[in-house]
């Protein structure tokens, strides 16, 4: 040992470096703090969590959150490395739990451990969606209706699923106030309720491209917030006059209606299946639809000819052979009626 060696100020004993030695250094500071108490915010109706002043949805249980939770407790030295936390949570009541941290470290290359307690509380507020729901707000409303007819059970159902699917993408997408608060089906549709204008848009235009159709938007001024002005939208969406596999009559001719395109219908003939375009103002009327035809028993089939048991005469009905449909003898087809003609359906 020379006079050039160094001493620790505090214990005399030689170091590598000025000043105190490492467990001088390692006793003199805290190398890390434990807040005594955490909250988590919650919302006691969907269950999402609040985080600084932002809700956020998730499906993590109680027992997930509060080791996690009890670590945020924990607040480390910039020298302290490779920290590691074990924790135990005991809960004492509903509302409170008690978390048991076992901590770990290196501090200045050498090993440290200590331990602490961590009261977490368990705080329970409405969220921002739900308090809109419960308040009955709501940005617009989509109007879903036939032109010129009754929407059928079909449509509203469709349009329905159409308006649960897109919730559920702006949602996980992490749009939380894109909610429907009702969808009631009434005697000419469906009325949809929701909670942004974005997501009345967006189900007016699926159900457009799903179900055909157009629609309109006509805001309300409803009032003002911080000097904007707020509206509420009714997204009025106008099914076509006909629907997809209606059967309808035009030239003579039975036909299935395939899509709507502007004021041309396309669709199948059924006499041959060959594809048909023809305005809507040249088609006679609607027979019915292929999706609720009645069943009806072939009796006998061949290359040339079909024999259907009429279901409410019981009488033999003879046909064409339908080059869009294989059938034998045995077989169960479609059947509309217009008048006291059958037509057999796809």
């Amino acid at each position: 040992m020379s006079i050039k060696d160094n001493f620790c100020p505090k214990c005399g004993k030689p170091t590598e470096q000025p000043g105190l030695c490492t467990e001088c250094r390692i006793g003199s500071e805290p190398w890390f703090t434990c807040d005594n108490r955490v909250t988590h915010t919650e919302c006691p109706s969907c269950g999402a969590m609040k985080q600084v002043n932002t809700w956020t949805d998730t499906e993590r249980t109680r027992a997930d959150i509060g080791p996690d939770l009890a670590r945020t407790a924990v607040h480390f030295h910039e020298q302290a490395k490779k920290p590691s936390i074990e924790v135990v949570v005991e809960d004492l009541t509903v509302n409170r739990s008690r978390a048991y941290l076992t901590i770990r470290a290196l501090l200045y290359k050498k090993p440290v451990e200590d331990k602490c307690t961590v009261e977490i509380v368990w705080h329970k507020e409405q969220c921002d969606r739900c308090n809109r729901i419960s308040g009955s707000y709501y940005e617009g409303i989509v109007q879903v209706r036939a032109e010129g007819r009754v929407a059928s059970s079909y449509e509203t159902q469709v349009a329905a699923s159409i308006a649960q699917e897109a919730e559920d993408s702006l949602q996980a997408g992490g749009e939380r106030l894109s909610f429907i608060s009702d969808m009631t089906p009434n005697k000419d549709g469906i009325d949809i309720t929701i909670g942004t204008q974005h997501i009345g848009q967006l189900i007016s235009q699926r159900i457009v491209a799903q179900l055909g159709g157009r629609y309109t938007t006509h805001p309300k001024l409803v009032g003002e917030k911080n000097g904007r002005q707020l509206y509420r939208i009714t997204y009025s969406v106008r099914l076509p006059r006909f629907q997809k596999y209606d059967i309808v009559k035009a030239g003579g001719r039975y036909l299935q209606v395939d899509r709507v395109e502007s004021r041309y219908v396309r669709a199948m003939d059924l006499s041959d299946g060959s594809p048909k375009s023809v305005r809507d103002d040249d088609v006679e009327r609607i027979v019915g639809n292929a999706r609720s035809p009645e069943s009806a028993l072939v009796a006998y089939a061949d290359k040339k000819t079909i024999g259907v048991l009429d279901p409410l005469t019981q009488k033999t009905i003879e046909f064409r052979a339908l080059p869009w449909m294989e059938v034998r003898s045995g077989d169960h087809v479609g059947v509309l009626r217009d008048g006291d003609e059958l037509i057999i359906v796809r």
